[in-house]
């Protein structure tokens, strides 16, 4: 994995954003605009930006976020706090991704996907968000992707779940840029549009009734590439993200430098399940993005 850069990288700070605005973007997409007073809110990492959120618990409008960060107290202290709250009041906690910002409005979008047959609490939340609701919100956003000088080509392959970040990197490049992207969904109405300036093909690898990420590995295998080498951003359930890398690294001679990759989410785990995985987040490493 390419390491994050922490080069004067801001302490974390709390704030509340609440909801501005909820657009359906797919029967599976919503995006929720959320504004917020902190300019931290708004720093711009890069186009995979992600952060945790702190959502209300089952009859809350509003979650209680943890207890003021301490900076003498250690990278961990933030996560140590949260598990000290009272089962009660500590909020459920998820990371992801910032899709898009708009510092001047003091707005920011997030896409969530909807589960309808196994909601979780994010996916739960989304579905039935409003103007004036509020989340908790861990600034500054951070970013993972991370394009090697001299790379010919890019290529994405993920999820869904990968798709808030797939839109804004391909929206981001610059005019002539090459870019591969491999999307798995579950089916056509879940594909999306985006504008851009690069020289873009995306493989919408639609899932029907197969087993998580098998279909897009194998479009993946059975694909010809463009010319060169080239930098490759892989993420979403981990499976998926692991033979995706395996196979780019012994079949494609891609350098593992040359991959940036990232498991947002485990079948049939969530956050509350991989403790451990928090912890090393603590630490800069990106959560598991889950529902």
């Amino acid at each position: 994995m390419t390491p994050e850069k922490r080069t004067n990288q801001p302490s974390m700070v709390y704030e509340r954003l609440q909801v501005s605005r909820v657009a359906q973007l797919t029967p599976r997409m919503v995006r929720i605009t959320l504004t917020g007073q902190n300019p931290a809110a708004m720093v711009d990492g890069g186009p995979d930006q992600y952060t945790k959120i702190f959502l209300p618990l089952p009859g809350q409008r509003n979650p209680v976020v943890p207890p003021p960060l301490d900076s003498g107290d250690g990278v961990l202290s933030w996560y140590q706090q949260y598990l000290a709250m009272p089962d009660t009041l500590r909020p459920p906690m998820r990371s992801y991704t910032v899709r898009a910002q708009r510092p001047s409005l003091g707005e920011l979008d997030i896409d969530f996907v909807l589960h309808p047959e196994h909601a979780g609490p994010a996916s739960e939340w989304a579905a039935k968000a409003a103007p004036g609701d509020e989340i908790g919100f861990v600034c500054p956003p951070r970013a993972m992707y991370d394009p090697q000088p001299g790379a010919a080509w890019q290529l994405l392959v993920g999820d869904e779940t990968a798709l808030p970040a797939i839109g804004a990197i391909i929206e981001r490049l610059a005019e002539g840029e090459s870019l591969r992207a491999f999307v798995e969904v579950a089916g056509p109405a879940e594909e999306q549009r985006f504008q851009t300036r690069g020289d873009v093909r995306i493989d919408w690898v639609h899932r029907g009734d197969r087993p998580h990420g098998e279909t897009v590995v194998d479009a993946v295998k059975a694909a010809e590439f463009p010319d060169g080498a080239p930098y490759a951003w892989i993420s979403g359930e981990a499976d998926l993200v692991k033979f995706t890398r395996r196979h780019l690294v012994r079949e494609r001679g891609i350098d593992k430098s040359a991959i940036t990759f990232t498991g947002y989410w485990r079948q049939g785990r969530t956050e509350e399940d991989g403790r451990e995985s928090a912890l090393r987040a603590g630490g800069g490493e990106r959560l598991a993005e889950e529902d």
